[in-house]
């Protein structure tokens, strides 16, 4: 069950909100939930995870090309 609620925003975000095409209620709803502790369903966090992956991307793969190219700082320490 839903119910419509009214928030008050800037002009400039809810803007630039739009033109990223987020929906505010899924970003609200899951931000509170967060907020709240309350558990997400299974679609929800395969959604954020992947949004995630999406945001990150470069700086991940950015990472992986110096540790390939440099290896791990802890290389000459592990026991294992």
């Amino acid at each position: 069950m839903t119910e419509d609620v009214t928030l008050e925003l800037d002009a400039e975000t809810l803007s630039r909100a739009r033109e990223a095409g987020i929906d505010l209620s899924a970003l609200l709803e899951r931000a509170l939930r967060r907020e709240l502790g309350l558990r997400l369903s299974d679609g929800d966090r395969k959604r954020m995870a992947q949004q995630w992956c999406e945001e990150n991307k470069e700086a991940v793969d950015a990472y992986n090309e110096y540790v390939e190219q440099h290896g791990l700082w802890s290389d000459g320490k592990r026991t294992f």
